[in-house]
């Protein structure tokens, strides 16, 4: 008698290649408008499923889970990042969760570097007036930018993603300086020519470009305050595509608006898709709608990894990158 096969819910649209791959190994409810479903809708696609494939835009609290029902066992998030789910009380009530890491480290590095030189280098500002016809001519004063090799580049966590900005940015000359909960292996801090900073205020008051790649943990919440904004040089860059709580987004607003900081780029923001209006005024930040990762070779790996995690648990094994909590 063939096995019964797991009921799994997607919440948002993937690439088709996942999707059909998904309806032919299993009983799969995909996501028709691809809208982000509300708390009581969400709650309901966990009652039926016995995996939910959710995304970042699905928050999973502990609430939330004690009121999913007994059939749910396994969360594979689509994505790396799983601060959206409470993975301490999906525990609990002996919810598996897993991830797909590894996946956006190239993608989210080159946006990195592409935000980095989008500010330094006034792009946005040449854009604009090309596409409204407003080009005078070349001038030897204008649209005057920074360069970046040379500069000193401060990397906030040295994770993948961290360690992938760094071999971009030593190509373009830039010095690496990092801060971490742990520091490299000597033989990779060498290999990066990366100085180490334990102490975060010392690294931020230093370096010309500071880059946010750590994850969103209690620990890191507004690591990035009014206090520490203050500490860097009024010629330095922020650049964000990690999460967007790691800073003060409005001590950060206020510090640009005032000369304190010479510009930002930010892909992710503190409150989601709700961006301070005021950060919209700025000539001197380049706001990206959270595409760091958006790449379709990205999200079909993604989809994969997520497949993967769902046919071991349905094979009775545990997922290869089952999350635990505090792991990240």
């Amino acid at each position: 008698m063939p096995t019964k096969r797991l009921t799994v819910v997607v919440t948002r649209r993937l690439p088709d290649a996942v999707e059909t791959r998904l309806k032919e190994l299993f009983d799969t409810e995909l996501s028709v408008d691809d809208r982000p479903l509300d708390r009581e809708a969400l709650i309901d696609a966990m009652r039926r499923a016995d995996v939910l494939v959710p995304t970042l835009t699905d928050h999973i609290d502990a609430t939330m889970l004690g009121q999913a029902g007994e059939r749910l066992k396994l969360i594979a998030n689509y994505g790396a990042g799983v601060d959206h789910i409470d993975v301490q009380s999906a525990r609990q009530r002996g919810v598996l969760v897993s991830n797909t890491p590894g996946v956006v480290t190239d993608d989210t590095a080159d946006m990195t570097i592409a935000l980095m030189l989008a500010v330094t280098r006034r792009i946005p500002q040449g854009l604009a007036e090309m596409q409204a016809g407003d080009w005078p001519g070349w001038a030897p004063m204008t649209h005057l930018g920074g360069r970046i090799g040379g500069k000193r580049l401060g990397i906030l966590g040295m994770g993948r993603i961290g360690q992938a900005v760094a071999r971009r940015a030593q190509a373009f000359g830039m010095q690496i300086h990092y801060h971490n909960r742990r520091r490299l292996h000597a033989d990779t801090e060498a290999a990066l020519e990366a100085t180490f900073w334990e102490s975060l205020d010392q690294m931020v008051a230093r370096v010309d470009v500071l880059s946010i790649n750590c994850p969103h943990t209690p620990s890191t919440f507004h690591l990035l305050n009014a206090r520490r904004l203050k500490l860097m040089k009024p010629t330095a860059v922020i650049v964000n595509t990690s999460r967007g709580e790691v800073i003060d987004e409005n001590a950060l607003t206020r510090g640009l608006r005032a000369g304190e900081l010479a510009g930002a780029g930010l892909d992710v923001f503190e409150r989601g898709a709700e961006i301070n209006p005021r950060l919209r005024e700025l000539p001197n930040v380049v706001l990206l709608p959270h595409m760091g990762s958006a790449t379709l070779e990205g999200r079909i790996e993604m989809g994969e990894k997520v497949i993967l995690n769902v046919k071991t648990f349905a094979d009775g094994h545990r997922p290869p990158d089952q999350v635990l909590p505090g792991m990240l």
